[in-house]
């Protein structure tokens, strides 16, 4: 798989995981927007399965060095990890929604959504929730 072929490039790995999360976050926004969902919830109700994607791919492709081992340091790090989570989905459900009552197009304001999240969520990440010390 291409994750594994760039060996250590944490970030570039991350930006990857982020890519393909996203296309599942912006395919259900879009989906979700068809059926008449208020931009704000579908912004969050998208994010909410972008993010279980991007769980499943950043500890098994992109933090294995940090990835705590099983038990209530695995625990503790999931915690961690959904609260980052939750701060991406609040800054975006934000976002969205002050931009579009504003009179923004939800798919110009989901995209702003989408970088104010990452840069806050990679920052946590990267230096918090997958640091080595907390995999211990």
């Amino acid at each position: 798989m291409i994750l594994n072929r760039w060996g250590n490039v944490t970030l570039l790995r991350y930006l990857v995981a982020s890519a393909l999360s996203l296309g599942i976050d912006m395919g259900s926004f879009a989906l979700l927007l068809v059926i008449d969902t208020p931009a704000a919830s579908a912004a969050a109700a998208a994010y909410t399965l972008g993010i279980l994607a991007h769980w499943l791919i950043s500890s098994r492709k992109v933090f294995t060095d940090g990835v705590a081992a099983r038990g209530p340091a695995r625990t503790r790090q999931k915690a961690m990890f959904l609260i980052s989570a939750l701060v991406g989905l609040g800054i975006t459900t934000l976002v969205v929604g002050i931009a579009t009552f504003v009179g923004s197009e939800p798919h110009l304001a989901k995209l702003a959504a989408v970088a104010a999240s990452f840069t806050v969520t990679w920052l946590l990440r990267s230096k918090i929730i997958f640091s080595r010390r907390s995999a211990a």
